[in-house]
């Protein structure tokens, strides 16, 4: 596996482009498209919020109900479509309709993706406008699977992108990505909107099964602020053209294909919690010999999304008692007396240092002025031990700064 420059477009037969339609903001662009010269398979993950956007529904139907080949995804920023009954899933086809036209291309071949503000409606003439735009100005260059990237940034501070090569059947095989997510993630299926492309040869649901699974232990465990987006979408799209051999079983190369994808999620889906709306660092909350997997999960993710752990992290606090408290009303049952805290983190002179915290059910001897410069980096590590198995789990959050509520105070001006 080599990691090699560029997103969705590093892959052979994408393309991509964006341009500013001014469907919310001003200034700056706000749609991006993803095209394929030939036709994908494709896979997805959709959020489990009850209230679903129209672009979900659209893309649900398409990937999950019929065997359509898919050929091109159309995003807006600035307006979610969410909450817009009839009229939101009319944008949608009249988005598909604009693409089949610019594109010569089936109207069933076209997905859609929105992120932004919930309730208000998408100016038509606007999002057809720019689909005619984007048409004309795709391109299969790494800059233009850069600048889309950035056209479907919300409070993103920057843009996500990650490409990888692999080996498949003889072949050279490229899987590239971006995504956007700052606020409102907390996923039940993923976060946000991602869109990975592939060159890759691989039955539709064997790709599916590969999309599911991955996103239990990447997106699915990541969480800046406990608000599920009814927006939630990861798309995969596989148009074949590195001629390897067609993956149709869960063999080697499929293995190895799923490890990649793997990765890519999980780079995708740290650049999102460590890019949390107003954070200053990452914070990787890992759970060790747990008694199951599900529990380690559970333990995990808890301790990200306590608030006021978040808070300690902003603050440089180790205040070990809040994370024992993130832990101890997860649900998962275990014997506080036997777990060991540990934070980890680079020191003043940008060494790796771990330091224990709490143990034998009370604290642990340690330096709070050591504490303190190991919770200064740009990324914090929170270690649970809990002494009962063999399992083990990583989730990822952010501090909660008080820029989080200025950004949210302000997001619909």
């Amino acid at each position: 596996m080599k990691k090699i420059k560029g997103g969705v477009t590093a892959a052979q037969g994408f393309e991509a482009a964006d341009t500013a339609a001014g469907i919310k903001y001003q200034g700056r662009t706000d749609m991006a498209l993803i095209f394929s010269k030939a036709p994908c398979t494709a896979a997805g993950t959709f959020t489990s919020n009850v209230v679903k956007a129209a672009p979900v529904m659209w893309d649900r139907h398409i990937v999950r109900e019929t065997d359509t080949k898919v050929h091109a995804v159309v995003v807006n920023s600035g307006i979610a479509n969410a909450c817009t009954g009839k009229e939101g899933l009319d944008i949608c086809a009249a988005t598909a309709e604009a693409a089949s036209e610019a594109l010569n291309i089936p109207k069933e071949s076209v997905l859609v993706g929105s992120t932004g503000v919930i309730g208000m409606q998408i100016p038509v003439d606007k999002i057809v406008g720019g689909v005619k735009v984007l048409a004309q100005k795709k391109a299969g260059t790494l800059e233009a699977g850069e600048a889309a990237s950035k056209a479907i940034m919300t409070t993103d501070t920057h843009n996500k992108e990650i490409a990888l090569q692999i080996g498949l059947g003889g072949k050279s095989v490229t899987i590239g990505g971006m995504a956007k997510g700052s606020g409102m993630i907390h996923p039940g299926m993923c976060t946000m909107l991602a869109y990975i492309t592939t060159d890759a040869a691989i039955e539709k649901d064997l790709l599916q099964k590969a999309v599911s699974d991955a996103v239990v232990d990447t997106f699915n465990m990541i969480s800046v602020d406990g608000d599920m987006s009814t927006n939630d979408t990861l798309l995969v799209l596989a148009n074949g053209l590195a001629g390897n051999p067609e993956i149709t079983s869960e063999d080697a190369d499929y293995h190895t294909f799923y490890e990649a994808l793997f990765t890519v999620c999980r780079t995708l889906a740290m650049a999102m919690a460590g890019d949390g709306e107003g954070a200053d660092r990452l914070i990787e909350s890992v759970v060790v010999h747990a008694d199951t997997k599900a529990n380690a999960r559970i333990l995990a993710k808890s301790v990200i999304q306590s608030n006021l752990t978040k808070a300690a992290i902003f603050g440089k606090d180790a205040n070990w008692g809040r994370v024992l408290c993130a832990l101890g009303y997860s649900g998962a049952q275990f014997d506080p007396e036997h777990v060991d805290l540990y934070f980890a983190g680079k020191d003043a002179n940008g060494k790796e240092q771990k330091m224990l915290i709490f143990t034998n059910g009370s604290a642990a001897e340690y330096s709070e002025e050591k504490a303190k410069e190991l919770l200064s980096g740009e990324s914090v590590q929170i270690i649970s031990d809990m002494h009962m198995g063999a399992e083990s789990a990583t989730a990822w959050g952010c501090d909660l700064t008080y820029d989080y509520v200025k950004i949210n105070a302000d997001y619909r001006s």
